[in-house]
């Protein structure tokens, strides 16, 4: 019963929706859908869940009742929605990118573009989902703002800071959240076989590393077995994040320590 890296990273973006109570959770991606199944089925059985058009849905995918697009957006707009999105950019602040690489004018890459970026961070709890954490992700600056982070939406004042929040962000690497004086982006847990030296080389800018930093909890057997053959039985999980079993002891010692050259800040390896 080992679990793979997929499944912790499941486990991690479950919790993000622990004690939401009744809200619509809007996973976008597969690992953040079967995290919010998961925490629909264990620990958040008051969580709403939608076939991602019209129809809120139950555990097995049958429609109980109607969400048309003027509550969706009245649920959004009040609060009552913790979406998990992607990033193709972050910083150390939270701001996202998922419109273009490079000047917006004449980009190099042209991606989604902003789409509701900046409603759902200005109006519901917004996490990340990023399965490749990279320093092409992991940016100092991105290069166009469409989910806004801690230090704009501060600069626009308290119209945009009264519900703006993103709990955490969650990648093939470990959590991070924004615990911090300034709300810049920490190191909250490793996930098990992780190193704080890996998680250094592979982040573009100046991360907050803990004294000690926590392991990602595992699953507990009734969850991998919800994973496992109620929620994915195909293994779609481990073609997104591939990977056997974890070394099982990674996650009995409690933290991994950081060592005085990694206390408080980790600067980050080049680009």
């Amino acid at each position: 019963m080992t679990p793979t890296p997929a499944e912790y990273c499941v486990i991690a973006c479950a919790e993000a929706w622990r004690d939401n109570g009744e809200v619509l959770a809007s996973p976008m991606g597969l690992i953040p859908s079967i995290g919010a199944r998961l925490a629909k089925r264990t620990f958040s059985p008051d969580l709403l869940l939608t076939d991602g058009e019209a129809m809120l849905v139950g555990l097995d995918g049958t429609p109980e009742g109607w969400l048309p697009y003027r509550q969706h957006l009245t649920m959004v707009t009040g609060g009552r929605r913790h979406v998990m999105m992607g990033a193709s950019q972050i910083d150390r602040f939270g701001n996202q990118n998922i419109s273009c690489v490079g000047d917006w004018a004449r980009p190099k890459r042209q991606l989604l573009g902003v789409r509701g970026a900046p409603v759902n961070t200005l109006n519901n709890p917004t996490s990340y989902w990023i399965p490749k954490h990279s320093t092409r992700v992991f940016v100092p600056k991105v290069d166009m703002v469409c989910g806004v982070g801690y230090d704009r939406a501060a600069a626009a004042g308290p119209s945009a800071t009264r519900f703006h929040r993103i709990p955490r962000v969650v990648t093939d690497l470990g959590v991070f959240d924004f615990a911090t004086p300034d709300h810049s982006m920490r190191l909250a847990s490793l996930h098990p076989g992780v190193t704080v030296e890996r998680v250094r080389e592979a982040t573009g800018f100046e991360l907050y590393v803990p004294d000690e930093v926590p392991y990602t909890r595992e699953p507990t057997p009734e969850e991998l077995e919800l994973i496992r053959e109620v929620i994915d039985p195909k293994g779609a999980r481990d073609r997104e994040v591939p990977g056997t079993g974890m070394n099982p002891g990674a996650a009995k010692t409690g933290a991994a320590k950081t060592g005085a050259a990694e206390t408080g800040t980790a600067k980050a390896g080049g680009r």
